[in-house]
């Protein structure tokens, strides 16, 4: 067996994933393909994350990391081996490889490989360079927080706990692949949060505001500390005091913005190749048929920009692209990565994403929402006689085929038409399933918005945001005393 030629090119985690990585990465590519694969990918990543926490007037947390390795993939028909190490070197990398190849039944040979070698370097990051030094430092982020617990002080009543947080991940990523893939990107996301807890003798109440954007060195500095603490204070001074919703099945208007998690967990995950290789999507054989109600057109797109979910690239080097789900009702495609194709053989989408290095790509959403359609939000409220005005969602839980439950953090009766704004209620929780609410969405309004957001599955956590207008639900089930 020859000796490959692995002296690494580069010696330190600072040094840039550039062409230097050339000769290195063929050279591993090249072996993958002479032991016998149909194909082989490399994910080498460096990363640099800061999270900084306030609580009342103190900074009680602030937590750095750096990190870098690679992941090494190989496929042999439908079948894939995939290995990860945190340790850059040749013989680190080599070990990797072999690894991956030997989950296949493969070795490594002494016969030439064919492979012809990757083609010229795509660099989206060479005009990022200066986005991780044009961030706020530790005491820049920690007196912002000051100033956000100081501005829900002034603004709220009664308040038990005040909590502001802020985090940065900024990731230098390298792709190649034995297609000829060969593809650097830096990416940049940015969160901040604002938690608040009221109480009032047996009265409580939690409010939470959560932001965030990609791609924006000043987004910290540019957030409008005051406006949300002032909304998370009156929503928190509204629900503090409100009734516990009664249990029952309503017609349902779902606001914009954060609405869009409903879709994007009982839904969208179910439109995801790596669900039709499961066999757990009930819309496997339904492409060409209705899923929803006509009302319903959904997009998932990496384009829009300083979204969570956006992309120059996915983590297997291909473009994003605008992705139409369902129009009309109908529905159009599947998410696919590079193994929902060769699986499934639905055409990739640009949507092979992962946390790290340390799992394999997966199909995975970007920017899903519902687009916008012909109505005014108070058409929606017009058309219903007694329902439920949900302004802002909490957390959930998902089941494996599109089976939901989603807690409501402030909501508002709906009565004759009319949004009781005076009428708050708590305690409310929505209950169903993928198949049975998309046909009941009957109404869209023209306000489509985006939030941003994580999503974890089989490829770990990415940042994503969901969406969707103001979208009428004509009946679901309804949680609460």
């Amino acid at each position: 067996m020859p000796s490959l030629c692995l002296d690494p090119p580069v010696t330190s985690r600072l040094d840039p994933l550039d062409e230097r990585w050339r000769s290195r990465l063929e050279e591993l590519l090249a072996a993958g393909m002479g032991a016998g694969a149909d194909l082989v990918e490399i994910f080498v990543e460096r990363n640099d994350q800061l999270s900084v926490l306030a609580e009342q007037e103190r900074i009680t947390s602030v937590s750095p990391a750096l990190g870098c390795g690679a992941g090494i993939r190989v496929f042999k028909g439908n079948c894939d081996g995939f290995a990860a190490t945190n340790d850059l070197s040749g013989p680190a990398l080599m070990t990797a490889l072999e690894q991956a190849l030997g989950m296949l039944g493969l070795c490594r040979s002494a016969s030439a490989s064919r492979w012809q070698g990757l083609a010229a370097l795509r660099d989206y990051g060479s005009v990022k360079e200066q986005w991780l030094k044009a961030c706020p430092t530790v005491p820049d982020a920690a007196e912002r927080l000051r100033q956000a617990t100081a501005a829900l002080d002034r603004h709220g009543r009664h308040l038990q706990a005040r909590r502001a947080s802020f985090a940065r991940d900024w990731q230098e990523v390298l792709v190649a692949a034995s297609d000829g893939t060969f593809a650097r990107d830096l990416r940049l996301h940015q969160t901040t949060g604002l938690t608040l807890l009221a109480a009032d003798g047996d009265h409580r109440a939690t409010i939470s505001r959560r932001d965030g954007r990609a791609d924006d060195p000043d987004f910290l500095a540019n957030w409008p500390v005051e406006d949300v603490a002032v909304s998370a204070c009156r929503s928190a001074g509204k629900m503090l005091y409100a009734d516990v919703v009664k249990a029952g099945d309503y017609p349902v208007v779902l606001a914009n913005r954060f609405g869009g998690v409903i879709f994007h967990e009982a839904c969208g995950h179910l439109l995801e190749t790596t669900q039709v290789e499961r066999g757990s999507t009930p819309f496997a054989d339904k492409i060409g048929q209705a899923i929803a109600h006509p009302a319903v057109t959904a997009v998932d797109e990496g384009l829009s920009p300083n979204s969570f979910g956006s992309l120059t690239m996915d983590d297997e080097g291909m473009a994003p692209q605008r992705t139409v789900l369902i129009k009309d009702g109908v529905l159009q495609c599947f998410l696919s990565d590079r193994a929902g194709e060769m699986r499934t053989g639905h055409p990739r989408t640009g949507s092979g994403r992962r946390q790290s290095h340390g799992f394999a790509a997966a199909s995975r959403m970007r920017n899903t929402f519902i687009a916008s359609g012909p109505h005014k939000p108070g058409d929606l409220i017009d058309s219903i006689d007694h329902g439920l005005y949900c302004k802002q969602m909490g957390g959930g839980s998902v089941g494996p085929t599109g089976q939901f439950n989603f807690a409501v953090e402030e909501a508002y009766w709906i009565e004759n038409g009319c949004l009781r704004e005076d009428k708050p209620v708590k305690g409310a929780t929505l209950i169903g399933d993928a198949v049975t609410v998309l046909p009941r969405i009957s109404m869209c309004a023209d306000d489509t918005a985006l939030a941003a957001g994580f999503c974890g599955s089989v490829s770990g956590s990415v940042y994503v945001t969901v969406g969707q207008p103001h979208v009428k639900v004509d009946r679901i089930t309804v949680g609460g005393r």
